[in-house]
């Protein structure tokens, strides 16, 4: 797990700065998928895997000033480019992993993941930890600005049938970790994946 974490802080840590730059027209998708988690004003919700932040205004927009938004990273160089952004206005930025949150259970209405499922070292475990700090019935938005034959043509690379966002490796994963898959979308614009907590 220490490999695991040291790669992850590696690899997001050399990129941080340069972040959004490379990715400057996801806001729009962002927006549209925190709409999505059917979200109200005043609920909690937790940006896992927050990166700089790009999720925390739209989801402080669908909570309202009263609701709590926060975005949990593990990586602090992310963190702090979230922070020159501007973005800690937004939401309560956490350095903190995702497979031991700091967290109460079920102390959350909804769990944003953009990006994350893809570098979870124990997706199974890692989204029952999520699931944990979820009150039954609420919701969890699996999230990425481009769906998975785009992004594997982006990254130079080929989706194989053992890839862990394909409907039929996710629903089961959520399934055993505590969600119900309620919708699935996986198109060029956006790959989006809701789930329900289970009691």
């Amino acid at each position: 797990m220490s490999d695991d974490r040291t790669h992850v802080q590696e690899f997001f840590g050399a990129r941080a700065a340069g972040w959004d730059s490379r990715f400057p027209d996801d806001g729009p998708a962002y927006a549209a998928a925190a709409a999505e988690l059917g979200l109200g004003e005043g609920d909690r919700v937790l940006d896992a895997g927050c990166g700089t932040g790009r999720a925390l205004p739209p989801l402080r927009a669908v909570v309202g000033a009263s609701g709590t938004v926060l975005g949990a990273d593990l990586t602090p160089a992310m963190l702090e480019a979230a922070v020159r952004a501007g973005r800690d206005r937004d939401g309560r930025l956490l350095l903190a992993d995702v497979s031991a949150l700091p967290l109460r259970s079920r102390s959350l209405d909804a769990v944003f993941a953009a990006g994350l499922i893809a570098h979870l070292p124990h997706p199974a475990e890692n989204l029952r930890e999520l699931a944990r700090v979820v009150r039954p019935g609420g919701r969890l938005a699996l999230f990425h600005p481009i769906g998975r034959a785009a992004l594997a043509a982006r990254q130079g690379r080929r989706i194989t049938p053992d890839d862990l966002r394909a409907e039929p490796n996710l629903r089961p994963l959520l399934a055993g970790s505590g969600w119900r898959m309620t919708s699935y979308v996986d198109e060029d614009a956006r790959f989006l994946a809701l789930a329900v907590r289970e009691h």
